[in-house]
């Protein structure tokens, strides 16, 4: 049994953090939550639309916790990627950095509330946003999910975030477990914002070039139509340290770090006024990023190196193009009586492209020729592969108010079909075949006279046995009410039906309450039920892969489907639905007009929760018997030296604690804000069960992995900050705070602890006039790394020259990164 010793530590830190905010008050939230009482720059007060469908209400009196982030604390923050800036904005928000991850290297996972990627609902103007392409299947945060891929939108088409931190299944449908975030797209038509940024990392590599236009037309009366476009240039970094183990003299064999990466985006948003109440609407946009990153370096003598090609060993490269496009046209309208009407299409497709390039394919090289001797050719580089994504989703939803009895009651109703599909598309044939002929009757050696791999080295392609192209429908029917009972109380209510076509109906519901006894103390809570549906990703993904093994070699590893020979032989039965219990209870405080505080406890309970097994590897030692090696048997006919499944194979509970305050004073010409934002949670695996003959529940998910989903994500995660205005100045630091993480995916049975560490950010802006700003920055400013490898028992990894972490890594390796940024608006 594992120690457990986390709870001592969260509960000193989170009294030290409760005394902290009870003496210093004015420490506070000013980015993303509870700040919206507060005008904004245009002096309106900001409202959020998320966590209810009736009135748009503000943060503070909403009946869960909602988060805001404002254009303005995205010019005041350095990040231009949106998975980054809203981890340095929001605690509840995590978006590891990654690398040798093959496609998980350009599509991040990104997380709420320490659950995975595809318990995490993104909107885009209060529309399902589609999944990514790419299912995570290395040893990363998120492993065997497919969640958003956050970064396929640009932030200059962004004009707030709203972040919901509560399980909100039964108003939004699947995925919504942990939360949901709404992206709201500008609407701007009175100038064209034009802004470029210029950056570099003090350790090297990393550099940034990137700029943006969006620009806006008025139509009609109230009609607008905003475009965007936005391209970025990320170099590369590498914090590889000597390998000392491989080659002589030591010298940088790997790249770890951020790989390179080009950016490109267009986005629009319309609405077109046909009627007095009534317009049509449309949005949407198209990304196009490429990536070029690394595998594990092959060295000389390698049985998968050829010396005559690669005479000091090779490192693959791995070429990725993600391709994303959404659509989004709909009609509203206002009906008589405060009755609103909106139906809407909304199309999305995820592409993620494959290319392989410094390969090489041992098997095409050493195949015997016919009459003596051997090819000695190869490739070296080649497709390797597609994956795809689309989803289709249609909506009609009714709201307004009815009256019961005497009693206004706020009411909505909606009915919502969707269709998702997935495809994958094998690469070119040297990627994935054995010889010319791909016949393993042919025995082909390498070079030290062991059986030679197939496919070219780095990222075997996707082969003609993996390619599939299957979909699966669902409908859905919702009722939310909302009602305020008296003028101190609003009750609420939710339920959602839903049928999918390959595995049944559900059921969930969702109560809420807000009780206001004063004008400065508020009280607030939710319990509801919710579920999240098997992805088609999860359903219907296979592939061929190269991993690292318990012994660290590397092991072509097969990732098998539902249904297949594997999973039939191992007796793992077909994926069902995650089910999920949450509740939450909040204090909302607000002793003065420029101070609140909130605290808010919740809990998330998951049975069945969808999870990528362990590498089920085959028995070692002598078999007397296929009897006494079962897993053996079904894998050694394969060829394959480990298999993976996705299987519903744990139970978890997590529990939390988001504290956020917020305090403003005002000076003539001045203004400062300083803010917190606590978040603790703990996520606990609560079961392993297994409902296979030769699997246990601990074969099948293996405390490796048990210490990725409970450990892999910080359990504390702070953000303070101080913003400062006076005149053409404005000035901002900011400190994020990352707790302890763990891994032992690549050295079970040692556990590997990176410590927690501060991250201090510092902005300054001058503002020549309204129209025309500088800022420059610096992330990281004191130049903070993770811990580094334990030299000894995490080896061999730091003799490979592995620094710094790599399953899971909160705040990357990157260390000190600078900017300088110019805004105009003409």
């Amino acid at each position: 049994m594992r120690k457990q010793t986390a709870l001592p530590c969260f509960t000193r830190t989170l009294l030290a953090s409760s005394l902290l905010l009870a003496f210093a008050p004015a420490w506070a939230q000013e980015s993303s939550t509870e700040q919206t009482t507060q005008p904004n720059e245009k002096g309106m007060v900001s409202v959020v639309v998320l966590g209810s469908r009736g009135a748009a209400r503000t943060a503070l009196d909403a009946s869960a916790p909602v988060g805001l982030i404002s254009a303005k604390d995205m010019q005041m923050a350095g990040p231009l990627e949106l998975g980054k800036l809203m981890q340095t904005l929001d605690p509840s928000f995590n978006f590891s950095s990654t690398f040798i991850s093959d496609g998980t290297d350009i599509i991040r996972p990104a997380t709420l509330r320490s659950l995975g990627p595809d318990q995490l609902l993104v909107l885009v103007n209060g529309k399902r946003r589609h999944q990514q392409a790419l299912v995570n299947v290395q040893q990363t945060i998120g492993r065997g999910s497919a969640g958003t891929d956050i970064n396929a939108i640009p932030m200059s088409a962004i004009q707030r975030i709203e972040v919901l931190r509560d399980g909100a299944a039964a108003q939004y449908g699947s995925d919504a477990i942990a939360g949901v975030i709404n992206i709201v797209l500008k609407q701007q038509t009175s100038e064209t914002q034009l802004s470029g940024t210029v950056g570099g990392t003090s350790e090297g590599g990393g550099q940034l070039y990137a700029g943006s236009a969006n620009k806006g037309w008025a139509i009609g009366d109230g009609g607008y139509v905003n475009l965007t476009v936005e391209g970025r240039h990320r170099g590369e970094t590498n914090r590889a340290g000597l390998d000392t183990a491989r080659v002589d003299p030591p010298r940088v064999t790997q790249r770890i770090g951020d790989s390179l990466a080009k950016d490109k985006y267009f986005w629009w948003n319309a609405a077109l006024p046909v009627a007095e109440g009534a317009e049509f609407y449309s949005f949407g946009g198209v990304s196009h990023r490429t990536g070029d990153s690394a595998g594990f370096f092959r060295t000389a003598g390698d049985g998968r190196n050829v010396p005559s090609v690669y005479p000091n060993g090779f490192l693959p490269n791995i070429r990725t193009t993600v391709k994303d496009e959404s659509l989004a046209v709909g009609y509203r309208r206002d009906l008589a009586d405060q009755w609103k009407f909106d139906v809407s299409l909304n199309h999305g497709r995820s592409e993620l492209d494959f290319h392989e390039k410094e390969t090489i394919n041992i098997s095409y090289w050493y195949e015997p020729k016919p009459g003596g001797g051997i090819y000695a050719e190869s490739p070296f580089e080649a497709d390797t592969g597609k994956l795809k994504f689309r989803q289709t989703t249609v909506n009609a939803d009714l709201r307004g108010p009815l009256n019961l009895g005497g009693r206004e009651v706020s009411f909505a109703t909606g009915f919502e079909y969707r269709r998702d599909g997935y495809a994958i598309g094998a690469g070119d044939p040297v990627s994935y075949q054995y010889g010319r002929t791909n016949n393993p009757a042919i025995v082909i050696r390498d070079q030290l006279g062991g059986i030679a791999a197939s496919g070219t080295q780095g990222f075997p392609g996707y082969t003609p046995g993996t390619e599939v192209d299957d979909s699966r429908h669902n409908i859905a029917l919702y009722a939310d009410l909302e009602h305020k009972l008296t003028s101190q109380l609003l009750l609420g209510a939710a339920v959602r039906w839903e049928k999918y076509s390959d595995f049944g109906s559900t059921t969930t519901g969702k109560l809420s309450l807000r009780y206001d006894p004063s004008k400065t103390v508020g009280v607030r809570g939710t319990v509801s039920t919710g579920f999240r549906a098997p992805s088609v990703q999860q359903k219907f993904y296979s592939s061929v892969s190269t991993n690292l093994n318990a012994a660290g070699v590397l092991t072509e590893t097969l990732t098998a489907r539902e249904g297949s020979a594997v999973t039939k032989a191992f007796g793992i039965p077909n994926l069902k639905q995650e089910t999920s219990k949450n509740a939450s209870i909040g204090l909302v405080l607000r002793p003065a007009s420029n101070f609140s505080l909130t605290a808010d406890l919740w809990g998330i309970n998951i049975d069945d929760r969808i999870v990528f097994s362990s590498n089920i590897a085959p028995e070692s030692g002598a078999c007397a018997s296929a009897a006494a090696c079962p897993i053996k048997a079904i894998l050694d006919p394969l060829k394959v030296g480990q298999a993976q499944f996705f299987t519903n194979a744990i139970d978890t509970e997590t529990r939390g604690l988001d504290i956020v305050a917020e305090h403003t004073t005002r000076w003539p010409g001045s203004t400062l804000v300083l803010s917190g934002q606590l978040d603790f949670n703990r996520t606990r695996v609560a079961g392993r069960h297994s409902d296979s003959p030769v699997l246990s529940g601990t074969q099948l998910f293996d405390d490796s992995q048990v210490t990725l989903i409970e450990r892999g994500q910080p359990r504390q995660h702070h953000v303070l900050s101080a913003d400062y205005t006076t005149g053409a100045w404005n000035g901002n630091v900011r400190a994020n705070y990352y707790g302890e993480v763990q891994g032992q995916g690549f050295t079970a049975p040692f556990v590997q602890t990176w410590d927690s560490k501060w991250i201090v950010d510092a902005t300054l802006r001058y503002n020549f006039s309204k129209a025309a700003s500088v800022t420059v920055g610096a992330n990281n400013l004191f130049n903070t790394f993770p811990t580094k490898w334990d030299p000894v028992k995490a080896a061999p990894f730091p003799q490979l020259g592995f620094t710094y972490c790599w399953e899971t890594c909160p705040f990357g390796i990157n260390g000190r990164s600078w900017y300088a940024r110019v805004d105009v608006a003409l």
